[in-house]
């Protein structure tokens, strides 16, 4: 539905457009390719240089169609995982092994807190590159080290409630956590190659939107322990399912 709607609104756009600036509709998509060129602001203005700069008009047009096609071709993969308990679905996470394409992590940052003298949640997955803020939720002293490589075996220290430290994870892999003041307390960030992941809800249910069409391998980490490799087909239309037993 979105992408619907995101292509009706930029097909309807462009046909007001060509009705109402049929003399500017180039120079429009060059200024919007690169504004701060002098050229693109005076043919922007209507000058009609764009005659005279016409691969401006076919890169930003090529650009606008690489976009519409690939929001056009992403589709969802869904399944479920069997699990022993209720307790086991925030311990488990369902991943694409690798994909192409450039990944920005993002803005916002995940949290992991300690409540109760527990890391929450258990295991964070995050895309490589994500920084991840630590926070103290409990009443006493907490510290947070690793002694994992892909988690350059920091050690955040020990901080009271209510301060949350940070750091950014530029290793792929799997990163446990562990305190020095209370030796019981344990858990994960799984550093991913892709943000294509998700953790199955408490009946065993995942889905993971917005995947591009193609052949993917899949697997399921949990409790440090993973699964062997899933081949799976992502088609253009066809909602992809696969289960892990």
């Amino acid at each position: 539905m979105i992408t619907q709607i995101f292509q009706m609104d930029f097909w309807s756009g462009l046909r007001v457009d060509m009705m109402e600036k049929q003399h500017n509709k180039s120079c429009s998509i060059a200024f919007a390719a690169a504004p701060e060129n002098p050229v693109c602001k005076s043919s922007y203005q209507g000058c009609g240089d764009e005659r005279k700069y016409p691969w401006l008009v076919y890169m930003a047009s090529f650009a606008v169609l690489f976009i519409l096609s690939a929001v056009s071709y992403a589709e969802t993969v869904r399944g479920t995982v069997k699990l022993k308990t209720e307790e086991d679905a925030g311990k488990v996470v369902v991943y694409i092994e690798k994909a192409d394409g450039v990944f920005i992590p993002p803005e916002k940052r995940p949290i992991m807190d300690q409540i109760d003298l527990i890391f929450v949640p258990y295991v964070l997955p995050v895309l490589i590159g994500t920084t991840v803020d630590f926070h103290n939720s409990d009443d006493v002293l907490n510290n947070i080290f690793t002694p994992s490589w892909a988690g350059y075996k920091f050690n955040l220290g020990t901080y009271p409630k209510g301060v949350v430290r940070s750091f950014t994870f530029n290793r792929l892999g799997e990163v446990v956590l562990l305190c020095n003041i209370h030796p019981d307390m344990e858990g994960y960030i799984l550093v991913l190659q892709n943000p294509y992941f998700a953790v199955p809800d408490k009946r065993g249910e995942y889905r993971i939107n917005n995947v591009p069409s193609g052949t993917y391998n899949m697997k399921m980490w949990y409790k440090k322990k993973i699964s062997p490799v899933y081949t799976i087909t992502v088609e253009k239309g066809v909602e992809a399912l696969l289960d892990f037993k």
